[in-house]
Order: C-alpha cells, then sequence, then structure tokens
C-alpha cells in the first residue's frame, strides 16, 4: 500500500486544535490583509533566524525580486547564481530584467561552488544569489570571501533553521528569501514568503514594493506590486513555527537512518562539519536512476527529482545562448538525483520499506 511523500494530513491532525484557533481568530478579526498577525510572524521568524528584519510577501519567488528591486538591479546587471534549483532562483533575476549568470555546483554538496563565483565575477556583477539547496547551506564563509564586496542574496526557501557554526540561513547575507509553499519545512495552507535582512532601509524598501508603491494609503512612491503576505497564512505559520525545531530533528533523525544504509552504495549530499541541514529533501545519486526509480514506483513507494534539468537548459533560458556541458557538474546531478522520503510523519515501517527495496538489488 502507498503513502505520501509529504504527509501534511497528518501534520494537520497532530495540531489541528492550533491551527483551527488561530485561523478562527482571524476571521473572528475580521482582518485578512498585513495586520497584527503578520506584524507578530515577521518579528518571530526574524527572531529565530538572528536577524533584525522579516518583511511578509506573497511567496518566496517574490521575496527574491523585491531584494533585486530594492537594491536597485534591473536591466542588463548581471546576477551570479546556481544552474541546480529549482527555477523560481532564475525567474526571479529574469523578472527584474537582470542576466542569470551560472558558477558550477561542488557535486559533494551540490550548491554552488565559491571557487566558481570567484571565476564568474565582472565588472557588470551586481548580486550573488546563493541557494541552500535540500536544506544544506551553501559555504557563505567562503562565498562572502570569493564576493568581495558584492551583495550576496541568501535564497533560503528550503532553509529555514539551517546553520554554518550557529548562525542560521538569512543572517549571513545582505538580504534572504524564504518560502511558506505547504510542503516546505516551515509550511503554510498555501503560497507565502519572507524577505529577511539586517539592512532596514533595504526592509522598509521591500514593505513599501509590497504594497502597490505606497508607504502610506493613496500616495505612491513607487511602482510596486500586489505582494502582501495573508493573515491567514500568518495565523498557520505562527502556530507551526514552535514545532519547526521538533520537526527539523525528526527529519534528521529520518535522514541517519538512510544515511546507516546507503552511505558507501551511493553518492549523498555531504554535510561539511559545523553545517547542519534542515533536510528539506534527502538526495542521493544513482548513474542508472531510471532502473531504481522503476523499482520503487513498483512497490508503491513514493520518490521525487529534485531537479532534472539544469536551469542553464530550461527553454525559458534559451535566450542566453547556453550549449549543453557549460556546467558539467550541475548537469551530471540532474540526471542522476533523486529524493526519498523524510518528512517528519514519514512511519517507521514506511522508512523500512524504502530502505529494503533500494537495497533489494545494487544499483550503481
Amino acid at each position: 500500500m502507498g503513502f505520501p511523500f509529504i504527509d501534511l494530513a497528518a501534520q494537520y491532525r497532530d495540531i489541528k486544535q492550533e491551527i483551527d484557533a488561530g485561523q478562527g481568530a482571524v476571521f473572528a478579526s475580521g482582518c485578512f490583509i498585513m495586520g497584527e498577525e503578520v506584524e507578530a510572524l515577521e518579528a518571530e521568524i526574524a527572531a529565530y533566524s538572528g536577524v533584525r528584519e522579516g518583511v511578509g510577501v506573497d511567496s518566496g519567488t517574490r521575496a527574491l525580486e523585491l531584494i533585486y528591486r530594492a537594491l536597485g538591479i534591473g536591466s542588463g546587471d548581471e546576477v551570479i547564481t546556481t544552474p541546480f534549483t529549482f527555477f523560481a532562483t532564475v525567474s526571479a533575476i529574469l523578472s527584474v530584467g537582470a542576466v542569470p549568470v551560472f558558477a558550477d555546483i561542488d557535486p559533494a554538496t551540490l550548491n554552488i561552488s565559491a571557487e566558481s563565483i570567484a571565476n564568474t565575477i565582472t565588472p557588470r556583477t551586481r548580486a550573488i544569489c546563493a541557494v541552500h539547496l535540500f536544506g544544506l547551506m551553501a559555504d557563505m564563509p567562503q562565498i562572502l570571501d570569493a564576493a568581495q564586496g558584492i551583495p550576496v542574496i541568501e535564497d533560503a526557501c528550503q532553509a529555514i533553521g539551517a546553520s554554518i557554526m550557529g548562525k542560521r540561513a538569512g543572517a549571513w547575507g545582505r538580504a534572504a528569501a524564504l518560502s511558506f509553499f505547504p510542503t516546505k519545512n516551515l509550511g503554510g495552507a498555501g503560497d507565502g514568503g519572507m524577505v529577511l535582512t539586517n539592512d532596514r532601509d533595504l526592509a522598509d524598501h521591500v514593505r513599501i514594493l509590497r504594497n502597490h508603491g505606497a508607504r502610506i494609503p493613496g500616495r505612491h512612491e513607487m511602482l510596486g506590486a500586489t505582494a502582501r503576505l495573508d493573515a491567514l497564512q500568518a495565523a498557520v505559520l505562527r502556530v507551526k513555527l514552535p514545532h519547526l525545531e521538533e520537526w527539523n530533528t525528526r527529519r534528521a533523525a529520518n535522514a541517519a537512518r538512510y544515511t546507516r544504509v546507503f552511505a558507501g552504495n551511493f553518492a549523498l549530499q555531504e554535510s561539511p562539519a559545523g553545517f547542519i541541514s534542515t533536510r528539506h529533501q534527502y538526495t542521493l545519486r544513482a548513474k542508472q536512476r531510471e532502473t531504481l526509480l522503476a523499482r520503487l514506483k513498483s512497490a508503491d513507494i513514493p520518490c521525487a527529482i529534485y531537479y532534472p534539468i539544469a536551469a542553464h537548459l530550461q527553454e525559458a533560458c534559451r535566450h542566453l545562448g547556453i550549449q549543453e556541458g557549460a556546467y558539467p557538474e550541475a548537469e551530471r546531478a540532474a540526471h542522476e538525483v533523486f529524493s526519498l522520503p523524510v518528512c517528519p510523519y514519514l512511519a517507521p515501517e514506511n522508512q523500512a520499506r524504502v530502505i529494503d527495496v533500494i537495497s533489494s538489488g545494487r544499483i550503481e
């Protein structure tokens, strides 16, 4: 019998009373856009992440876009990022008219390589976007050194709670983007996101941009957008935030069980010393991936591929003129990676089934 890759229904059952009470309070207040719930969530997540400012927006993608706009990045400017990521990382750059410039990944961590960044910087580079892929932070100390003062933006959409030497995701760069898409470690009941920063001027700029360019009603200082976080989403997220550490701990325990079996037989995403991953995904690599996925499917076991096509080879990037082979490590990863269920509500017997099926035959 099958089971879900991410069991959000089980999560809801576990905290149903809290969720229902939080949403009920919003309905009773009649305040559905911005307001006290959103302001409280912004303060709580900023404190959790170790930054001064949190600005709630309508998605993680929008958080990235508004960061670029607040930094004045636009037509013709270059933003360096990884080619191995969810496409939103790249679409946010394109949406402001900037040019995504790719730097290859470290095959061990699957994250953007600081050495590749250093070799990619040009006089037109206006920002570097480091993605913390699958919950493992990119090597921010090395990336900041390589940046030589160029603003570094953290795409931390998969990494709330991750850290390097105790300093959490979102607290390293000029600003960071979070996503509250339902399947994230801290997920809402729909779309949502947040900008994190220690730069108060940047935070204020994003607050104006998210609300039609208006600081006060009726006075529009700049072209903005409808990019606000809903109060109902904030209420859900405020209920879930106190549970996040426990959920991340359970993810880590599930990941550790896999690693004890699979280490040495598969290439795994490696966490350097001092790096704590949120284990948003548990990802391994196999050259004969399709054979293994067929075996899992036949056993009614869920799995997923994140991400099957490197960003520079996506049709939406065809105008950049980048050919296959330009970023070999990212392309190789796209052909080999697959992810196994690791969510906090993964039943032990279901994880045992996953392990048994993968271990039943040798796959290189």
